[in-house]
């Protein structure tokens, strides 16, 4: 907990492994790790699971401090608060190791805090991050970047954080990552994350009505959600829906509310319109007066149409105006895109 309130801003941490040694003997890869060493690493990080479900693809943690999901040659973190998160990154290359698998490449990125003198080292300094990062990662790893984009209308407190390093130059993902980050949210809308008197000691069946109250259940229809209510409000789920992810995580409190969105999808599942619909679905749970996209293109190339579709949707169907768009390549990991939008009355 923050001195001045809870941190919504999340790290996030991507590592991805060869896939040598997935075969039909070995499908499950990273999914042989034993819930006990994960249960271990997320202690050091300083959260827990609070719920979990899998399907053949993989298993989705909803943590105390966010999300945990572990693929066959892919793990994804995210934390919240003043989370220790890189403290996970040698003992995950370790058991790693012990389902023969080999670290391919890292990805570490984050907005910027909303209490950032309230974050434990090394998170008071980007740089002194990814020297952590850095000491962590095998040697052998000559791809490597370090970048903050700042848009150039706003100030640092809106800047897009990010690391990566790896084996090789060509990246080995397909999926489209998408990060939201919503701040100064509706405080109606923001209202369907406050417990409601009398279901206290109830998460299970306080997560389902906010996930139905607040319209979280139609941005994805198809998703399998497992979701979870904090006390006396907060709100956490993951949508499962085949090899595709997707998790929100809420601090609705005013003053510092905060709401995430974030998925794995591809450009062309079903046309350009994916993105830009999806998104603007998310978004319009929060109705928030600021927030930023960041869009991660791994395998895919990166496409201008799909950008510029998604600020013309979020005109139309939000009123929000795209006031900064930046982009950034990052040799192995692919391009990232940065954008901010506030509403046009502003």
């Amino acid at each position: 907990m923050a001195v001045s309130g809870f941190e919504g801003f999340e790290k996030r941490l991507e590592l991805r492994f060869f896939n040598d040694s997935i075969t039909n003997n070995n499908p499950m890869g990273l999914r042989l790790i034993d819930f006990e060493s994960l249960d271990q690493v997320l202690n050091e990080v300083q959260c827990t699971v609070v719920s979990a479900v899998a399907n053949h693809s993989f298993d989705a943690y909803v943590l105390s401090e966010s999300s945990l999901f572990v693929y066959p040659t892919k793990i994804i973190i995210k934390t919240c608060g003043t989370t220790q998160l890189l403290k996970s990154i040698r003992p995950l290359i370790h058991l790693a190791r012990n389902v023969n698998l080999t670290l391919r490449a890292c990805r570490y990125s984050r907005g910027s805090f909303i209490f950032p003198n309230s974050q434990p080292f090394p998170y008071t300094s980007f740089e002194d991050e990814v020297v952590i990062v850095e000491e962590s990662l095998p040697k052998s790893f000559r791809y490597r970047k370090a970048s903050v984009m700042t848009p150039s209308n706003s100030n640092p407190s809106r800047a897009w954080h990010v690391f990566t390093a790896s084996a090789d130059v060509e990246p080995d993902e397909t999926l489209v990552v998408v990060e939201v980050c919503m701040t100064e949210l509706d405080r109606v809308n923001a209202r369907s994350f406050f417990r409601r008197k009398g279901d206290e000691g109830n998460s299970d069946s306080a997560g389902k009505e906010m996930t139905r109250l607040s319209g979280i259940d139609m941005i994805n229809a198809n998703a399998f959600i497992c979701d979870f209510a904090f006390d006396p409000c907060g709100y956490s789920m993951n949508g499962v829906d085949g090899d595709r992810y997707s998790t929100i995580h809420v601090t609705p409190e005013d003053g510092f509310s905060y709401a995430s969105f974030e998925c794995g999808l591809s450009l062309y599942d079903g046309g350009h319109g994916d993105i830009a619909e999806v998104l603007a679905r998310a978004i319009d749970v929060f109705r928030p007066d600021c927030l930023s996209i960041a869009t991660t293109y791994n395998g895919e190339d990166y496409d201008h149409e799909v950008t510029k579709r998604v600020e013309r949707v979020l005109a139309k169907k939000l009123g929000l105006k795209c006031r900064s768009r930046l982009m950034d390549e990052f040799p192995g990991s692919g391009t990232v895109v940065y954008q901010s939008f506030t509403p046009r009355r502003k």
